[in-house]
């Protein structure tokens, strides 16, 4: 049985995706001192995770069944140090929080949070409903978590990005200097200043794992994330299959092509909404004071930084129509560009491509 567990919970949108792929790129390495991450055949703890969390997730639950006891069974084959890693635990119900610390037990755990403030989650929250289907404007997904109270965690961004709420659940029964809050640098900072923070918390020498992470959750600007969420609308109504999104839309056109347009207009917090940011911030930053949780990185980053005096803010639901134009016509060359690499595609493949770049119309 592993020694020591040390359980990254996420929240999302905080550099899980590149700590998680720089863990795996250099997982040999690791291993000869003795700090394993044992993602099995996968490439990554998703499928456990959910397993954990029994989240419907446009339909993947039912493949996933049984992955997390068969992680769970990969520790215990392991001595030493083990990581395990993935965003969307910072869901886990106490229930299920129980359940996972039966399941690692008796090795030694340890709870890991990175964190960013709420002024940058909540335009990444969006975008990640964005490209999950949703179509909900930014103004109502805004005004929704204004209105709502954090403390309930009933929704989806607070269960995953409140501080106090993922915190208290995943704490409770350890102690506090097993319980790891790490800062997300604000920009500016070293690049790999986020994953020193995390070998901080593991307890390993970063020369361990040299080898960097190529992988990103990228972002994309106002005009992008108004045409996918038209798309969105269109391949609804559609009955556009789950996992033809996936690979086409999330991941071709949203990550690898719109992801990469030059000079988008970024998506921040609304004017009128920085006052409730920072109140938000100052209770979290009572409640790790009080917590007396084991903190890396400055806190002061948990505050959030207002934009520069005469900076303009964009509104997402109202783009300009020429740069919505611009990025529909980046997505249908991407996907007029897949049909065209395949030398002899395979009809079906082909037919859901075709009927993609259909649905991708001027706005």
């Amino acid at each position: 049985m592993a020694d020591v567990v040390y359980l990254h919970v996420g929240a999302p949108k905080t550099g899980t995706t590149y700590l998680q792929d720089r863990l795996s790129v250099n997982r040999t390495r690791l291993a000869r001192h003795g700090v394993h991450y044992p993602v099995g055949q996968q490439e990554d703890m998703f499928g456990a995770a959910l397993d954990l969390i029994e989240r419907p997730w446009g339909g993947l639950l039912d493949e996933v069944r049984g992955e997390w006891a068969a992680l769970a069974r990969r520790v215990r084959r392991t001595r030493g140090t083990v990581v395990i890693s993935h965003e969307i635990l910072a869901a886990a119900s106490r229930s299920q929080i129980e359940r996972a610390m039966a399941d690692l037990a008796p090795a030694e755990v340890h709870v890991v949070l990175t964190a960013r403030d709420v002024a940058r989650q909540v335009p990444a929250e969006w975008q990640e409903h964005v490209k999950h289907r949703r179509r909900v404007s930014y103004a109502r997904f805004v005004r929704r978590l204004r209105t709502s109270d954090a403390r309930k965690g009933d929704k989806w961004f607070w269960e995953v990005q409140s501080l106090p709420e993922v915190l208290g659940r995943w704490s409770a029964g350890l102690a506090p200097e097993r319980v790891h809050l790490v800062t997300v640098p604000q920009p500016g900072a070293a690049p790999d200043e986020l994953w020193l923070r995390f070998c901080r918390v593991l307890g390993i020498d970063p020369a361990w794992a040299p080898r960097d992470s190529k992988r990103r959750n990228p972002s994309i600007g106002t005009a992008e994330a108004t045409l996918v969420r038209r798309l969105n609308r269109r391949l609804q109504e559609a009955e556009y299959d789950h996992a033809d999104y996936r690979s086409l839309v999330r991941e071709l056109v949203v990550h690898q092509t719109l992801a990469d347009r030059p000079d988008m207009d970024r998506i921040t917090l609304p004017p009128d909404a920085w006052d409730w940011a920072d109140e938000i911030a100052e209770s979290w930053l009572d409640w790790v004071t009080g917590a007396g949780i084991d903190v890396v990185g400055d806190l002061d980053e948990l505050r959030p930084r207002r934009p520069e005096e005469g900076e303009p803010w964009h509104d997402p639901d109202r783009p300009r129509p020429s740069d919505v134009a611009d990025a529909a016509l980046d997505a249908l060359v991407a996907v007029l560009t897949e049909t065209a690499r395949r030398p002899d595609p395979d009809e079906q493949v082909s037919q859901k491509v075709a009927r993609l770049a259909r649905r991708v119309r001027l706005p």
